[in-house]
């Protein structure tokens, strides 16, 4: 009974001074004078997050030697490790930087057309021979014909093509987004150097052994850096131990 109460008692003193160091810190995200909203700010140590306001402010639990991520999908992945001066001084502010925006290739080509000349007599004698051949001027009946009147059935036969063209050529559908290129756009190569100690040869591998996994169709879903991190961490578990394991 002495050893129950004395290890409740252990447990509770632990968990107290774990309470007691942690620091509400609070931050500002700007990026050229400007405050950033909506930027995820992410506590990978604590696995918490919250978001930036409209004023781009935030504030997190954090402790001394806590990771903190800085994620925003048109800003370059920032990281700060805390420090006991951070949470100290209790205004941190934070600088992104705006990745460039890349722009296709124009190819500008200078063409030239032949001048067309025009020769008044020809034209002239074309006109003679349409007045000459068009004897609905010597005849005073009505043939039922207008003169210089639409062609209707030459606009239906058109309208009639155009539509019959849209049903022919099937619709392009819009490309998915696979695993790789949402690890390539959310997940900074220092992750994989520094926390999963991979190298570029093995990073290629290992994203191949993620990819056969049904949870990475989920985060291709319902994408979540949080969530990306822990799965990739989960996984290199997994793939050390296969590279470790003596071959057969």
């Amino acid at each position: 009974m002495k050893v129950k109460l004395l290890t409740t008692i252990s447990f509770f003193t632990y968990q107290l001074s774990i309470s007691q160091t942690e620091k509400l810190l609070h931050g500002k995200v700007v990026s050229q004078n400007n405050v950033l909203k909506g930027v995820e700010v992410i506590n990978k140590t604590a696995k918490t997050s919250t978001t930036t306001n409209a004023l781009g402010e935030f504030a997190i639990l954090v402790n001394v030697k806590d990771s903190l991520i800085f994620f925003s999908k048109d800003y370059f992945f920032s990281r700060l490790k805390v420090t006991s001066q951070n949470i100290e001084i209790n205004n941190l502010v934070v600088n992104m930087v705006l990745k460039p925006e890349e722009l296709d290739e124009v190819v500008i080509t200078k063409i030239k057309f032949p001048k067309i000349e025009y020769d008044a007599e020809a034209i002239a004698e074309i006109n003679m021979e349409k007045q000459a051949k068009d004897l609905r001027r010597f005849i005073p009946v009505y043939d039922g014909s207008i003169p210089n009147g639409m062609n209707f059935g030459a606009i239906g036969g058109g309208l009639f093509g155009l539509l019959k063209k849209d049903k022919e050529e099937p619709k392009k559908k819009i490309p998915e987004m696979d695993f790789k290129k949402l690890i390539a756009t959310t997940v900074p190569e220092t992750f994989f150097i520094k926390d999963l100690k991979l190298t570029s040869e093995e990073k290629e591998l290992f994203l191949q052994f993620c990819d056969a996994d049904l949870k990475s169709k989920m985060l291709l879903e319902h994408p979540n850096i949080l969530a990306t991190m822990d799965f990739l961490t989960a996984k290199n578990d997994e793939f050390k131990k296969l590279k470790t394991e003596p071959k057969n």
